[in-house]
């Protein structure tokens, strides 16, 4: 069992949002085990409670002091109103579970108007991973806790695909077009790491655009997937204006994305890098509650740079290549970016063995930056 990062205050109710699949009912269960359960994916209870949310008072003893469990409370967001009366009659303390909080935010509900802090569960870090962390696995298979622990981690990103991003999808009813849907995803996966064009993944899944459009927003809405937006701040140069797309984790956009004699390997590979340093990025950045904003920055003139986190702590930026060794060419879009915003730090991450500077540039062999992500993003530059 691998210990998480999340560490919630005691005595304050919490929601913990995360995508399907990455272990947030293995940890509260754990974490909690003498709190009451209540699990929103069993029928029964799903219909009891969707008819009168007011039957929640009915599942916990009376006088009860510990931990209430709602798993997948997004199912039905008028038990908010239900937790939030019992919070304020009896001090009761909840732990809400689910996988989107637009989705509760849409149905008209707010999140307890200050009564419960938020924190989100990824996949596995490398933090977490400790010295089980193996970067060819990851690289292939992603880090959702399942393929770290499943014989087969193929087939069970197979079966996740399948079951949670198609079947969920359909009985949540956020679409009723599931073959459009799939082929959806699949026309996304070519996006990966890449500025998106709306139109483009249109054409290619043969659904209207405003379809397409919205589809993104469910992959958003479920945590399953990213918008990076391009950093403007005060640019000095004429910038691109489309945001660059990321599915949450490496297994999921490799499991999606069909490959064919046609696709060069290392494109492929090189994009699965990226992937795997944005949900670090992501990851570390909530786990600790960093407060950056994750951009990345591109020029009309293609200068480029892959991230750029920007908050009360600083600016970072990083480029990572999967290359074992370093040319000048390389370098250039970090040099760019410094150029416009000189009290940025850079770092340049690659598939080397050997820390190295050039000028303002850290240059880092991609293992070690991952596993020293928290510390290069919590200090103050």
């Amino acid at each position: 069992m691998y210990s998480r990062l999340i560490h919630p205050p005691e005595g304050k109710s919490f929601f913990l949002f995360g995508p399907r699949g990455t272990g947030k009912t293995t940890w509260v269960k754990t974490a909690f085990p003498k709190a009451v359960y209540v699990d929103l994916l069993e029928a029964e209870l799903f219909n009891n409670l969707l008819a009168n949310p007011q039957r929640l008072e009915n599942l916990i003893p009376e006088g009860f002091k510990d931990w209430i469990i709602i798993d997948e409370v997004q199912r039905v967001p008028e038990l908010l109103n239900e937790v939030h009366r019992l919070i304020e009659k009896y001090k009761y303390k909840f732990i809400l579970t689910g996988s989107s909080a637009r989705k509760i935010k849409r149905k008209g509900q707010n999140l307890l108007a200050g009564r419960a802090l938020t924190y989100y569960m990824h996949p596995f870090t490398v933090s977490e991973l400790g010295k089980d962390f193996n970067l060819g696995h990851s690289l292939k298979y992603g880090q959702l806790p399942s393929v770290y622990i499943e014989k087969d981690p193929k087939a069970y990103l197979e079966s996740y695909v399948k079951t949670y991003l198609e079947e969920e999808i359909q009985q949540e009813g956020l679409t009723r077009n599931l073959a459009g849907f799939a082929r959806f995803l699949e026309a996304a996966s070519f996006s990966q790491g890449s500025i998106l064009s709306i139109s483009s993944v249109a054409r290619e899944c043969s659904v209207e655009r405003k379809v397409v459009e919205s589809y993104f927003s469910i992959l958003e809405d479920l945590l399953m997937a990213y918008r990076v937006p391009v950093f403007t701040k005060k640019a000095k140069r004429r910038m691109i204006s489309h945001p660059k797309f990321y599915f949450f984790d490496v297994g999921v956009y490799r499991t999606l994305r069909p490959a064919g004699p046609l696709d060069m390997p290392e494109e492929i590979e090189g994009t699965s890098l990226e992937t795997l340093l944005f949900q670090e990025l992501n990851a570390a950045n909530t786990d600790y509650g960093l407060g950056y904003k994750i951009y990345y920055w591109r020029t009309a003139g293609n200068a480029e740079v892959d991230f750029v986190l920007y908050g009360d702590k600083g600016m970072r930026a990083f480029e990572i290549k999967r290359t074992a060794r370093v040319s000048g060419v390389m370098l250039k879009g970090l040099k760019s970016f410094l150029q416009d915003y000189p009290m940025s730090k850079a770092y340049f991450v690659y598939g080397g063995s050997r820390e190295m500077r050039d000028g303002r540039i850290s240059i880092l062999p991609i293992e070690d930056a991952l596993r020293r992500l928290p510390e290069l993003l919590s200090f103050r530059s």
